[in-house]
């Protein structure tokens, strides 16, 4: 296997020369670029596994080249890097595709261990590098992706498919999440095994432990024969654990455990059941809120957010609706008999000024019934039923996908920092570009205590662990 390329773009040659020597050592070929435009001749000239890019380049704008690449190369992940640290930055270098982002000065372990994920990220198992999805679209049969915002997270789901690491999905329902987790599936190296999907919300908490793990002969009265659990079925495959957030903390208890062991005891069994199960999960709740009210535990909230993916809600990407509508038209077409070819312009008009709070499923929906209901070849505004219809606003319990993220982030940032700066408040609120009053603000909003990164480790924040085992 080819030694991995890494490009390091910064314009500071003390640090260049750092990163150089401290990645060589790891075994890593290091490229050197000290401005924007030499990195992107570099990048023309050769091909690199991985690229770590400053955020401020002199007169260059880190941002730009984290945009060039992904233009040029979509599927080469960058690790931004900064010693301005603010989370406004990180919100933006996040949404713009970057794998990472790390605060100078750097924890040296912290660095190797970003560099190593993102660099099997990009070979994937057994050193083969991954295409982006133009190259392969076979596993976004069924994903309706014009929008730039679902082009970026193709080339995400392509990234992660990638590795076994955790995935957990956020956005509105209805957005997809069950089809974007297929696609997880269908791209790694899983495809072949199981896909299992369950929704957490509607299982009694009762039956959860025997859904999940199942339950021997007569493990309790009335269990006359024994019953294979979820993760048994998706062993080698893909376990999709919905609506996550609804887990009782009883069942949230039981999941962590099968996590850090990666085996689980079915009732009434002696003996563990050893599993190889690539976990996604997906929720449309702000988990950071449910760990506020202490309804989920911080402890399995960071055991899930490995790699977070957001969905856009409909209404963000209006250019996918009436590529959305006539797909879903071609299908309930064919399923009815019904020679119906679109949509009026009128017709595609009303659909895209509607605010689709429902998202793509409500779309779904209002295709269907316009299909059923026509006596035409073509579907008129009236058939659409959306006419009289004020858009409705999005449930108050959900956060947009902006700040869901910002909320994630910003609670990711913070914890950064205090671990860098081992929970001094004045260096950490300097490095975040923040007064100290704001800083404890921010802390007191996220219930995060500097005392607690007085050690090694956040308390409740356990080390990265993969769950399902190396291939």
């Amino acid at each position: 296997m080819a030694t991995p390329h890494i490009l390091v773009v910064d314009d500071d040659p003390g640090l260049l020369s750092l990163l150089k020597l401290r990645l060589e050592a790891a075994r890593y070929a290091v490229t050197l670029a000290d401005s924007g435009s030499v990195a992107r001749e570099q990048a023309a000239s050769d091909a690199y596994d991985l690229a770590l890019v400053d955020l401020r380049l002199g007169a260059d704008d880190g941002i730009a080249v984290l945009e060039h690449f992904h233009q040029t190369q979509p599927a080469l992940p960058v690790i931004m890097m900064t010693a301005h640290a603010t989370i406004a930055s990180a919100v933006e270098a996040t949404q713009k595709g970057a794998y990472a982002y790390l605060t100078k000065p750097f924890d040296h372990k912290e660095l190797l261990s970003r560099v190593e994920d993102a660099v099997s990220a990009h070979r994937g198992k057994g050193g083969v590098q991954i295409h982006p999805p133009a190259y392969n679209p076979a596993h976004f049969a069924q994903i309706i992706a014009v929008s730039k915002p679902m082009q970026h997270l193709l080339r995400q789901v392509e990234q992660f498919a990638a590795t076994d690491s955790t995935v957990c999905l956020y956005g509105e329902s209805g957005t997809g999440k069950e089809l974007i987790a297929k696609a997880l599936h269908q791209a790694s190296h899983r495809a072949r095994a199981p896909f299992v999907a369950i929704n957490c919300g509607a299982i009694p908490d009762e039956l959860v432990e025997n859904e999940l793990f199942g339950h021997t002969r007569d493990a309790y009265t009335g269990a006359e024969g024994s019953r294979t659990g979820r993760f048994q079925e998706a062993n080698g495959g893909t376990l999709f654990l919905d609506e996550i957030g609804e887990l009782s903390l009883a069942a949230q208890v039981k999941l962590l455990r099968v996590l850090q062991e990666s085996e689980c005891y079915a009732l009434g069994a002696t003996r563990p059941t050893p599993l190889d199960v690539r976990l996604v999960t997906a929720t449309n709740q702000d988990l950071g809120q449910r760990i506020i009210a202490k309804q989920f535990r911080q402890d399995l909230y960071y055991r899930l957010h490995v790699l977070p993916l957001l969905l856009p809600p409909l209404r963000e990407r209006p250019v996918d609706i009436v590529p959305l509508a006539h797909f879903f038209l071609r299908q309930v077409a064919l399923a009815t008999g019904k020679a119906v070819q679109g949509f009026t312009p009128e017709a595609e008009q009303q659909l895209t000024r509607y605010e689709w709070p429902g998202n793509v499923r409500e779309l779904a929906n209002v295709v269907e019934r316009a299909v059923v209901l026509t006596q035409l070849a073509v579907i008129s505004p009236d058939l659409l039923l959306l006419g009289n219809r004020e858009p409705r606003p999005a449930p108050p319990a959900l956060l947009t996908p902006f700040c869901d993220a910002r909320t994630l982030f910003e609670r990711d940032y913070l914890i950064q920092v205090l671990t860098t700066t081992k929970g001094q408040v004045a260096h950490a609120a300097k490095l975040a570009g923040k007064d100290r009053a704001e800083f404890y603000r921010l802390l007191k909003r996220h219930t995060l205590d500097p005392q607690m990164f007085r050690g090694n480790s956040p308390a409740g924040k356990p080390s990265p662990t993969r769950f399902a085992s190396a291939h």
